[in-house]
């Protein structure tokens, strides 16, 4: 079968855009892991698949699946490609849509000057459904990683985060003790690690260990987890911008019952076609 694609990224996080508005398109966990190969495949973070959906308010429904062939509940740079990717294919003629994931509705406008402003839901910190093994909701977990405790915030974005506050985040050991919090018994299905170092109450800095990538340039759920984080916990205003390897995001959270929106970019890279 050859099929059609659209490479995009969001800040540096990629994606390979197909669409299957038609259903014609049938994609495995080893059909995703080939096309997601950087050396024998396209090469992407994460596959996002365009499916049609059968609510008359809603424009298109969407998967996404990680690099490793598992499917993914939610990518803030993906809906980000995903609504630059309506417009700029005219499947949506307006510039605010609704799509839909496995996990709800979502709300995405196309701003005039070209970025695409999402609203990503409210956060959730109920730990049965983050999930995080723990009795009750706490501020911050502990998690013991080779003989040492380590401090984090818990949260849901729709997918599993975790945000651990550091002082340097250039220098942060991403890569050790990212993995080790994915593959703790506290996470029963990993989760998404965030470094964040907070630069003054409207500036921070983050890194991101995805769960099923690896780090990856930019991660906009881990974004959001993180500036609710340090609004919870006193240190950032409602309005924060993060700044991640690939670039910047603007949050915006006004607390409690109020939706986390996501304001950055989105780009088109070059189009083409795979046989699988």
């Amino acid at each position: 079968m050859l099929i059609e694609f659209t490479k995009m990224h969001g800040l540096g996080n990629d994606f390979v855009v197909i669409n299957n508005l038609d259903g014609s398109i049938n994609l495995d966990s080893d059909k995703i892991r080939y096309i997601s190969n950087r050396n024998t495949g396209v090469g992407c973070d994460h596959v996002l698949l365009i499916c049609s959906s059968n609510k008359p308010s809603v424009d298109v429904m969407y998967r996404i699946f990680n690099a490793d062939g598992n499917e993914a509940e939610q990518s803030g740079n993906g809906v980000r490609c995903l609504g630059k990717y309506l417009v700029d294919k005219g499947i949506v003629v307006e510039n605010e849509m609704t799509v839909e994931n496995t996990k709800g509705l979502i709300k995405i406008n196309v701003n005039d000057n070209g970025d695409i402003q999402v609203n990503m839901g409210k956060p959730v910190f109920e730990p049965e459904l983050i999930p995080i093994k723990a009795s009750m909701r706490q501020k911050k977990y502990e998690v013991t990683l080779n003989e040492a405790e380590v401090s984090l915030f818990s949260l849901s974005m729709g997918n599993p985060h975790a945000v651990i506050l550091v002082d340097d985040v250039i220098n942060a050991d991403v890569g050790c003790i990212g993995p080790q919090v994915q593959q703790s018994d506290l996470f029963p299905e990993g989760v998404n690690v965030g470094f964040m170092q907070i630069l003054d109450n409207k500036n921070v800095k983050l890194r991101v260990f995805e769960r099923g990538v690896g780090e990856t340039m930019a991660c906009g759920t881990g974004a959001c987890a993180a500036v609710v984080s340090g609004i919870i916990d006193g240190k950032l205003d409602n309005n924060v911008n993060v700044e991640l390897t690939g670039g910047l995001l603007d949050i915006r959270w006004d607390k409690q019952d109020s939706d986390v929106w996501m304001t950055g970019p989105a780009m088109t890279v070059f189009e083409g076609k795979i046989s699988l």
